[in-house]
């Protein structure tokens, strides 16, 4: 008799609920279901979208939109591509520095404005090429790896004796440098004679003449080796 009153309570308010129905309709089970549904198989929902379950409703009677906390969920038919972490390269070394520039030059002091003739002693034309030309050209390098200097003399003379001349002439030169330029590191030194002849003076008469012509001869070498800034 309880069933029956039920039923019949239902059915007094199935035109209300059926108008609270909205798009969202969810189709009762057929042949059989444990909602109250309507004329047309829709499951009645109350005012706040309930869906209204009969008396001897289960858990196993529970339809999708319903009672979704109770179905098992349903597998996405389509996966979603699966995302691939992508390695990222390391990032290359900096390029290292180019090395630096090589910073060679040669200076000469020549003639008779670097030494008389027979002489070993600086003129004061030669000092100041030293302090203005060879120091100017000296500035451009960064660091002096070596300095060779050489000394020459001309032909007039004997082998040993002029060999003891150059070798004054470059330790004159060297010594300056170390003094007045200021250059601390060893320079190596050298004294070649009437060697490696810059002008011969051939049929040149006179002794005054033949010495003065033979000048560019009696000359000093600085050979700089050094890296550039």
């Amino acid at each position: 008799m309880q069933k029956i009153a039920i039923a019949l309570a239902l059915t007094t308010i199935l035109p209300t609920l059926a108008s609270a129905q909205t798009s969202n309709d969810i189709k009762a089970n057929t042949p059989y279901s444990a909602y109250v549904q309507d004329s047309s198989g829709v499951i009645v929902k109350s005012a706040f979208g309930l869906c209204w379950r009969t008396n001897y409703w289960t858990p196993a009677d529970a339809v999708l939109g319903c009672d979704g906390d109770l179905v098992p969920p349903i597998a996405s038919p389509i996966a979603p591509p699966m995302v691939v972490a992508q390695a990222v390269p390391p990032l290359a070394p900096p390029p290292p520095p180019p090395p630096p520039k090589p910073c060679d030059f040669t200076f000469v002091l020549k003639a008779d404005e670097t030494f008389s003739f027979d002489y070993a002693k600086l003129s004061e034309a030669a000092k100041h090429g030293l302090d203005t030309d060879f120091r100017s050209k000296l500035a451009a390098c960064a660091q002096v790896t070596g300095i060779v200097v050489t000394g020459y003399t001309d032909r007039l003379g004997t082998d040993s004796y002029n060999l003891k001349l150059s070798q004054k002439r470059a330790e004159t030169v060297a010594d300056y440098l170390m003094k007045s330029i200021g250059i601390a590191g060893p320079i190596e030194q050298h004294g070649l004679g009437k060697a490696n002849e810059v002008e011969a003076c051939a049929g040149v008469k006179g002794e005054k003449k033949l010495i003065k012509c033979l000048a560019p001869n009696r000359r000093v070498t600085i050979e700089v080796h050094g890296l550039g800034n």
